[in-house]
């Protein structure tokens, strides 16, 4: 078993910044192909994605849903071991109030996403 540990810090981030927010598809598709695996899964609360380029697509439809100034924050840094990492997000337009808040959970492998579980937190009260 290998003893390496990547950087979930900076993949993570990479990955909320690179992935979740960027606007242009052929960029999306590169950070993708560098930060994923061939065949990555992600777990959405209502939906199974398959594949990068299906983990592309969702990603720039709730950009093009939520409107231009619409993006993804981290709340802190990533934290993660044995191929496991987290972290936590909040969304909203610029200068809007916030509109969901969550955790990416992310399975590693190779130094590469293969697992990617988005959770939402229950809407504030």
């Amino acid at each position: 078993m290998s003893t390496f540990e990547p950087d979930y810090n900076h993949m993570l981030h990479a990955n909320l910044q690179r992935v979740f927010n960027e606007r242009d598809a052929d960029k999306r598709a590169t950070a993708i192909a560098e930060l994923f695996t061939a065949d990555p899964v992600m777990y959405e609360p209502d939906n199974v994605v398959e594949g990068r380029a299906a983990i592309s697509a969702v990603a720039g439809k709730l950009l093009e849903q939520f409107g231009p100034t619409f993006r993804f924050t981290p709340t802190g840094s990533a934290v993660g071991h044995h191929g496991l990492g987290v972290l936590r997000w909040e969304a909203d337009p610029e200068g809007g109030p916030i509109t969901v808040t969550g955790a990416d959970v992310a399975q590693v492998i190779d130094g590469r996403i293969a697992c990617l579980w988005v959770l939402l937190n229950p809407p504030a009260v």
